[in-house]
């Protein structure tokens, strides 16, 4: 009987063509992929105007980010002077994490700005910088949102000379 129920249509709801098809959820539920996959759900989010449910989103990633880059520094560690490959993989993975982790810090700080809250975004783009260096893509675009924001005044020309 209960097979009869998920096997019958329910009247009334509306038609699975009208919704937006979700993002794709990462088979794994501990990798880069999810990552990424909660970074695509948080941009859908945004794009749609949800900055409560995009924020939910970008901090999942950001939590995520953050526990992958533990465990792949543990494996790394265990694995040094017994097989360079394991380590040479982890750390590689380790620093792919670390721009993930960047992109969800300047997708988040984007949100927080969107929601009127400069202050909140202030640590985030700060720890992209530390963490990326201001040379990086990532490390320039949050150095750029901290002059926006008005938190720092000199801008950075990446090896421009001063104005």
């Amino acid at each position: 009987m209960a097979l009869m129920a998920l096997t019958t249509p329910v009247v009334g709801l509306p038609a699975l063509a009208q919704q937006p098809a979700p993002a794709p959820v990462a088979a794994n539920p501990l990798s880069l992929d999810a990552v990424r996959s909660l970074l695509a759900r948080g941009d859908a989010a945004a794009a749609a105007g949800r900055l409560s449910e995009a924020r939910s989103f970008y901090d999942q990633a950001r939590d995520l980010a953050k526990r992958l880059l533990g465990f792949y520094r543990d494996l790394s560690g265990s694995f040094r002077g017994l097989d360079a490959r394991i380590p040479r993989e982890m750390d590689q993975k380790g620093r792919d994490t670390l721009t993930l982790l960047s992109q969800a810090n300047l997708r988040l700080a984007a949100v927080f700005r969107r929601m009127n809250q400069p202050e909140v975004a202030v640590p985030l783009l700060v720890e992209v910088v530390k963490v990326m260096t201001p040379t990086s893509e990532e490390g320039r675009k949050a150095y750029q949102g901290l002059v926006e924001i008005g938190f720092v005044t000199t801008p950075y020309t990446a090896g421009q000379p001063a104005q």
